[in-house]
């Protein structure tokens, strides 16, 4: 099995670089765009389970690529809770904190880098090894952790790992271990 991560589609803040944790943004026009994008670069494909957050842009970007009824909501995949630094940009917070890096040293008020990882690994054994692909379409942070973790690597690898709106990623398999198949393509 293969798991597939779509972040959703472009937000006013994603475009502006703000970190959007728990503050629930509509995609924006070209958003849905990437969404519809991505149906088609999905399509035919067979998935034995589809995961999406509860948040409205990830639901949303769901729904537009052509898998919203059955999507099945999962907290795990909520983006990281980015506590005091919600609707800030890695410049403000550097400002501050040089050289600052979320999934290295989380942030003041949001999740720590072992709450992610607890969240990242949780999220990995509920999925399992089903026989079938599973489709994801979550956040950029979580996805990176979630990817880190698979790949038996510690969360903070995640931080390196460039991950932009509308774009389709895999996780499966080589020879008899984890690997990295497809990262941050753009339909």
């Amino acid at each position: 099995m293969d798991l597939w991560l779509v972040r959703h589609g472009a937000t006013e803040w994603s475009r502006s670089g703000r970190h959007t944790s728990h503050t629930d943004l509509p995609l924006l026009p070209d958003g849905e765009e990437e969404a519809r994008l991505l149906g088609k670069r999905l399509a035919g494909h067979e998935f034995g389970m589809v995961l999406v957050s509860p948040m409205i842009r990830a639901r949303e970007t769901a729904r537009l690529a052509g898998f919203g009824d059955r999507a099945e909501v999962t907290d795990l995949l909520k983006e990281v809770d980015y506590g005091e630094y919600e609707g800030l940009t890695t410049a403000e917070i550097h400002e501050t904190r040089p050289g600052w890096e979320l999934l290295v040293e989380g942030s003041p008020g949001g999740e720590s880098p072992g709450q992610v990882t607890n969240r990242a690994d949780r999220f990995l054994a509920m999925v399992g090894e089903p026989e079938l692909d599973v489709l994801c379409f979550a956040h950029g942070h979580i996805l990176r952790a979630i990817a880190a973790r698979y790949l038996g690597l510690d969360v903070g690898v995640g931080d390196l790992m460039k991950l932009d709106s509308g774009t389709l990623s895999v996780l499966g398999h080589e020879h008899d271990h984890h690997a990295l198949i497809l990262w941050n393509e753009r339909p």
